[in-house]
């Protein structure tokens, strides 16, 4: 088994993005997509690495770009700053989401029918919001991800299965805004699944996480257990 990556360059609304895609060349055949959404500092190694992960269990893996083409953050505030425009416009996020799925389906390796999307602190706020969109897929999963409705999502079914991976510490998303999502995850009558990892704080599966006083510190049990969840789920989801 060898893992390829290669730079897929795609446009929307006159915005130049570029995503990741990671396949097992051992096999030829077309397989189930899952995009992997970045957390707040942008397409980095580590949702690279992620889309390696994946595509060692078997898919078609595809580390979207959600700020442009060489766009990443280098502090806290250059983060800030670069995803502070998406979550004040949930529409565009949304729309910039759907690009990065119809990219990724469109790649010879890909199964359209079964797509997938995980996503990582912010990337998990945007999967949701793809799943909110009502968007015909098979299945979302966030780590660590912020929950906030969007608001432009109001009465639309959910069609996607949802799971979320949570730190019940996490100062980011408290737990009566996991509940606030519980509850619109069953108004949207999805298919949904919370799981709250005891003492986890925020970017739990992050190892360079060690910001306590930030709120993010990484957990190795829980980035283990989060992991072997979002795998049987993904099987599960696809079968």
């Amino acid at each position: 088994m060898a893992v390829e990556t290669r730079e897929v360059e795609y446009s929307h609304r006159d915005s130049v993005f570029e995503g990741v895609l990671a396949v097992d060349n051992a096999s030829q055949t077309k397989r189930p997509v899952v995009l992997v959404s970045h957390a707040w500092g942008g397409r980095d190694d580590f949702a690279i690495q992620k889309a390696r992960e994946l595509a060692k269990l078997g898919y078609a893996a595809f580390a979207l770009d959600l700020y442009g083409k060489g766009v990443l953050g280098g502090s806290k505030e250059e983060n800030q700053q670069l995803m502070t425009p998406l979550l004040e416009d949930r529409t565009m996020l949304q729309a910039r989401m759907q690009a990065a799925v119809d990219t990724a389906i469109a790649q010879p390796e890909a199964d359209p029918s079964r797509v997938a999307a995980i996503g990582y602190c912010f990337g998990g706020l945007c999967v949701l919001d793809l799943a909110r969109t009502g968007a015909s897929i098979n299945a979302v999963v966030s780590f660590h991800g912020l929950f906030s409705a969007p608001g432009n999502t109001v009465g639309r079914k959910i069609k996607a299965r949802v799971l979320v991976l949570h730190g019940y510490a996490d100062p980011m998303a408290q737990p009566d805004t996991m509940v606030a999502l519980a509850d619109e995850l069953t108004e949207a009558q999805a298919d949904w699944q919370i799981h709250a990892y005891g003492n986890t704080m925020h970017a739990f599966t992050n190892p360079a996480a060690a910001d306590p006083e930030f709120g993010t510190v990484y957990d190795a049990v829980a980035d283990k257990r989060s992991w072997r969840s979002m795998s049987d789920f993904l099987a599960d989801s696809f079968s």
